[in-house]
């Protein structure tokens, strides 16, 4: 399947698009080994989150957009399933390319209308502009929920790489992702 690059680049920056999704074929999608772990910390079980292609492009398209400074979002759905229903971009208060906060009135915003949509927020994504889409210190240190998925988008190459994962106690554990 191509995606078109002009869904996914704003003006003037260069994306050469496969033909696969923007995160690669849809098989490097699983999960890649785990990082040897404390032994004493136990391991979250392991998930798999659900969504769409055009989820992928909305993720995408604002951390491209959102380039030089790192884009950010919440995903809203039902988490009993971990299916994501809808992607909501939001503003990076803190303004950088090397760390990212979700504007706090965009949270309350989004977390509103998931209830009143009998959904809930179930992850955040964020983009690495220079790095591999793996969990940094900060992102480890600064994960809110352990019941969060956390999508990582990285743009430290020509065609974005996109990973998720689970954080509970300090342990980053990749999870599959299976796009509909």
């Amino acid at each position: 399947m191509a995606l078109p690059a002009e869904r996914w680049a704003p003006a003037g920056f260069l994306v050469t698009i496969p033909e696969t999704l923007p995160c690669g074929p849809v098989s490097d999608l699983s999960p890649r080994p785990r990082v040897p772990a404390d032994t004493a910390t136990p391991e979250p079980e392991t998930t798999t989150l659900h969504l769409r292609a055009s989820h992928l492009d909305e993720m995408i398209a604002h951390c491209l957009g959102a380039y030089p400074e790192e884009g950010c979002g919440l995903l809203t759905g039902d988490p009993g399933t971990n299916t994501v229903r809808r992607v909501d971009p939001t503003r990076n208060a803190a303004a950088s390319a090397q760390v990212y906060t979700v504007d706090p009135r965009d949270y309350l915003r989004i977390d509103r209308a998931a209830a009143a949509e009998g959904l809930e927020v179930i992850g955040v994504f964020h983009s690495h502009t220079h790095t591999d889409p793996y969990p940094s210190p900060t992102d480890i240190a600064q994960a809110p929920d352990p019941s969060w998925h956390y999508v990582l988008v990285s743009l430290r190459h020509e065609v974005a790489s996109v990973r998720s994962y689970l954080i509970v106690s300090g342990l980053p554990v990749e999870e599959s992702v299976e796009v509909h």
